[in-house]
């Protein structure tokens, strides 16, 4: 009798394709002629599983979020196990938004 297959679904994210996706998406950063001279950055804290998006405004957050977002997706890393916090924007118009990696759907 041939052992039964499983088809448990875990949604574990694979943390290494998130470092991926984002050093792929500093690069793209780096040459991007609308972040020329820009401070924005994309900071990836493995121990909270919390990518931090920084610009100077919101239309570059909104860039930036994109960015990520996409090479997230082209990474294979399922979206719905990407939480995104609302962004933050200072009264000096800096920006700032939080996507937090989740382990596994509720």
């Amino acid at each position: 009798m041939a052992a039964q297959a499983s088809f448990d679904i875990t949604s574990k994210v694979d943390l290494q394709e998130v470092d991926n996706a984002i050093n792929q998406a500093r690069k793209e950063l780096a040459t991007r002629f609308d972040f020329k001279n820009s401070t924005a950055s994309i900071e990836w804290n493995e121990k909270e599983s919390k990518i931090e998006l920084k610009a100077e405004d919101g239309s570059r957050l909104k860039s930036l979020h994109e960015i990520v977002i996409g090479k997230l997706a082209k990474r294979n890393v399922d979206l719905r196990n990407v939480e995104r916090k609302d962004p933050a924007i200072s009264p000096l118009g800096h920006a700032t938004q939080d996507f937090v990696i989740k382990q596994g759907l509720d």
